[in-house]
């Protein structure tokens, strides 16, 4: 299933659950929620208040991307604050086997995220307990940056990858997505895409509707 993920961190945050129906109106399932600590990456974004608060406006799922230090610390709260998905980076944990498993104890599903340069190989012994892996097409921690390159070619080799061992895994993109580039991603693979200003920027529902139209005509 092709799903679409706007990026809220590009919303206009005064008027957050109009902003959050607009996208619902235009198909978007999930919404994603950057959630950054100023020391995996440069800037600090929100936490659990704000996603406690929008939580009750809204049944879309909580795709919740954990750009911070040993995300294990906090996922129990994240989980409590109303995440459906908790997305954690490889290279932001010490032990990575046991932050997936302390994912898995809050009842959330698991994502693993991969920075640009980070090879797939490296999620190769876990890629079995997740759930989702994130491919990051831009360096994490800024919003508005151009895709690179060379990590769509790592979404297509992870797709083919999944598909050798047999396993469903959901392939999300984050970074650089817009009308012009998505065809290109979902055809190499990606099944979940994240787009904050393509999307939030100018009126969602139509630009959120105009996502959902490429991706419906990739799926078929």
């Amino acid at each position: 299933m092709m799903i679409l993920s706007p990026s809220l961190l590009g919303a206009d945050f005064k008027h957050l659950e109009e902003e959050i129906a607009r996208i619902e109106r235009g198909g978007a399932k999930y919404l994603h929620l950057d959630v950054m600590d100023g020391a995996f990456v440069p800037s600090i974004s929100f936490g659990m208040p704000v996603l406690s608060s929008i939580r009750s406006c809204t049944d879309i799922v909580f795709d919740v991307h954990m750009m911070v230090e040993e995300p294990a610390r906090y996922v129990e709260d994240i989980r409590k604050a109303g995440a459906d998905i908790i997305t954690i980076h490889a290279e932001a944990c010490r032990h990575l086997d046991s932050s997936i498993e302390a994912v898995k104890k809050t009842g959330a599903k698991v994502g693993l995220a991969l920075n640009p340069a980070t090879p797939i190989e490296t999620i190769d012994l876990v890629l079995p307990k997740v759930d989702m892996v994130l491919i990051m097409l831009v360096n994490p921690g800024f919003g508005g940056q151009k895709l690179i390159p060379y990590a769509v070619e790592k979404v297509r080799a992870l797709r083919k990858h999944c598909e050798e061992l047999g396993l469903q895994m959901d392939i999300e993109v984050d970074g650089g997505v817009n009308l012009k580039n998505v065809r290109e991603i979902a055809e190499a693979g990606a099944n979940v895409i994240v787009a904050g200003s393509a999307v939030f920027g100018g009126n969602a529902e139509e630009n959120s509707q105009k996502f959902m139209e490429i991706l419906k005509d990739c799926e078929s």
